[in-house]
């Protein structure tokens, strides 16, 4: 089972809940709402009781701004508002970085994080995030350089579906995947459909990537972390893998595919995701 959620008026506002089952909350990436993971996180729920915000960085309450504070809080409140027990976290790319920035803030409520393709980069690469961002540049070297003009509305879902099955990025995807990414990433209008995940807040979220992770997995990390990548993945290569190592110890494994492996190749992936799971619960 898969429960997905939409965010709470308050924290208090929402009743808690716990499992038989270990609770794995799952954290999407930029632009594909999680339901877009259906596949991937209805294997995970052979095995665990797995939840999931539908959406993250649409809550005006938790806006996007340098370093993502707001998404971490947003975060760190939906595990309060929704549960007793601690759980596990899983996050793809902006969700694997939020998650672990989560459990620094609040390891009393997590048991370990699994970070999918989410790469921590530190020192020189750092500070040049850190330098891009304060000469307003940071755009040219990250994709926000194409979602800012993303096309965003077509007039059906059969035409959204014509659209990105073109498309390289999407090409490896299973259809049921993509179908999957078109129910669950767009919404109906009159006369239309118009992406769910707006572009102008995808592409706040690429020219605010933190540049602060040094801090956040400095020595006595709270919480286990394993680290699953595509072996094809530009953004492990960008952000370099030497910390991210250095961080999860021998808790890594490298899958085909790139980023969007957990997309391209869910079985796969949710079968590493649960070997890393069992791993580090027992580490």
């Amino acid at each position: 089972m898969i429960l997905l959620t939409t965010p709470p008026s308050s924290p208090a506002s929402t009743t808690q809940t716990s499992s038989t089952r270990p609770i794995v909350h799952f954290a999407h990436g930029n632009s594909f709402p999680a339901g877009t993971y259906r596949r991937y996180l209805e294997l995970l729920g052979n095995t665990y009781d797995v939840r999931a915000l539908a959406i993250h960085a649409h809550n005006p309450a938790y806006p996007v701004t340098d370093g993502w504070p707001a998404l971490v809080q947003e975060l760190v409140d939906e595990l309060l508002a929704r549960y007793k027990d601690q759980v596990i976290l899983v996050g793809h790319s902006l969700g694997g970085l939020l998650s672990l920035m989560a459990a620094r803030q609040r390891p009393d409520l997590v048991r370990c994080v699994v970070l999918l393709d989410s790469p921590v980069s530190v020192g020189w690469r750092a500070v040049l995030l850190r330098v891009a961002k304060a000469f307003n540049v940071a755009h040219r070297w990250s994709p926000a350089r194409y979602s800012i003009k993303r096309r965003n509305q077509w007039p059906d879902a059969e035409a959204v579906f014509r659209h990105f099955s073109t498309k390289q990025v999407f090409a490896s995807w299973p259809e049921e995947v993509l179908r999957d990414y078109i129910e669950h990433g767009t919404v109906e209008q009159p006369g239309s459909v118009k992406l769910r995940f707006r572009r102008d807040i995808e592409t706040a979220v690429y020219l605010t990537l933190p540049h602060h992770l040094g801090q956040v997995i400095k020595a006595g990390y709270p919480v286990p972390v394993g680290f699953i990548g595509g072996v094809d993945s530009v953004e492990c290569r960008q952000a370099g893998m030497a910390a991210t190592r250095r961080l999860v110890g021998r808790h890594i494994r490298m899958l085909p595919g790139d980023h969007l492996f957990p997309l391209e190749t869910p079985d796969a992936a949710a079968s590493a995701t649960d070997e890393m799971i069992q791993s580090l619960l027992t580490a």
